[in-house]
């Protein structure tokens, strides 16, 4: 906590420039792991993610169909990512139960709940289209 206490009293700097953009990057890469790391469910789509882009990729779907069966599983990442730093301030805000803390983890799922459905309709129509009509 010390360590977290010494970097509220120095102003933070905002890069700039290719730093900024470098500084971004790794920030992502460490949030990406970070999640990784704690998150049983995004580790689960991510496993999806990897076996269903290339997929996507070698499948004879039309082009517009391919880019949106990819979109919808990188959707899913990004709403599980939101989701898990939703939970991650919740839980840092709000140690012991509280119904809004509840009320916001909850929705946080409904919408990981969400970006999975669309993901399966897209999968499934586009499937579809090219293989039984």
């Amino acid at each position: 906590m010390a360590e977290n206490s010494e970097k509220k009293d120095t102003p933070l700097k905002a890069s700039q420039g290719v730093r900024h953009i470098l500084d971004a990057t790794r920030f992502s890469i460490k949030g990406i792991a970070a999640t990784q790391k704690t998150e049983a469910a995004f580790r689960q789509e991510l496993f999806l993610a990897v076996i269903l882009i290339p997929a996507a990729c070698f499948l004879p779907v039309a082009p517009v169909n391919r880019i949106l069966m990819i979109v919808s599983l990188l959707l899913i990442l990004l709403v599980e990512l939101l989701n898990s730093a939703l939970e991650s301030i919740v839980d840092m805000v709000s140690p012991d139960y509280h119904e809004l803390a509840g009320k916001a983890k909850d929705c946080g799922s409904a919408a990981v709940m969400f970006s999975l459905f669309i993901a399966g309709v897209v999968w499934a129509l586009s499937l579809w289209q090219t293989f039984v009509r």
